[in-house]
């Protein structure tokens, strides 16, 4: 069952949309909100598969409850608006948008789009996982080139007898390599 949590601030259009998931088979409105300030809240409390929002235009506290929803509680969120301009849009996509529809809700368009934005959504997710671990990749491979420096000075040892001693650290103590190198340039650091 796909779990949709509505947020709608334009009345007149919310009962098509409401109408519209409610004829989806294996779809669930588990939410419904008239207002986006607590959004992040009820997100946290329903857990729903999709966020959907419709609104004539993206309000700045729509926007500002997006992007807490998008850094402590990541979902695919659709957004419906009147809203054409290039800076609503681009506002949106950066705030956690999957996806942006301009001019109204079709029954038979509304599966698909929510399909396109939960592909969207977790293709999106797969590379910032990527870039964090390429991130945390480099950053242990500069703490390791550090650590080596250090044992190579004091140690007076070569650059692979240095990072023989670190891996020796890292396998002793059952830690990552970038932790050993980060514990050999703490000590480092306090004895001076």
């Amino acid at each position: 069952m796909l779990k949709v949590l509505l947020v709608d601030d334009t009345p007149g259009r919310a009962s098509a949309l409401k109408r519209a998931l409610s004829a989806m088979e294996g779809v669930e409105v588990t939410c419904t909100l008239e207002t986006p300030l607590e959004l992040l809240q009820r997100v946290a409390e329903h857990r729903p598969d999709i966020v959907l929002i419709d609104t004539e235009s993206p309000s700045r506290d729509v926007l500002e409850q997006l992007a807490a929803v998008s850094s402590s509680a990541p979902r695919p969120v659709v957004m419906f608006t009147d809203d054409a301009e290039g800076d609503a849009i681009r506002a949106s996509l950066k705030a956690g948008v999957s996806a942006y529809i301009v001019d109204g809700i079709s029954g038979k368009r509304l599966a698909p789009i929510m399909r396109v934005a939960m592909e969207r959504f977790e293709a999106d997710q797969q590379l910032r996982a990527e870039l964090e671990d390429a991130k945390l990749r480099l950053e242990e491979r500069k703490l390791v080139e550090r650590a080596k420096g250090i044992l190579m000075k004091q140690r007076d040892a070569s650059e692979d007898e240095a990072y023989a001693l670190l891996r020796s650290l890292a396998m002793q103590r059952g830690i990552r390599l970038g932790e050993a190198a980060r514990q050999v340039i703490d000590i480092a650091s306090l004895l001076g």
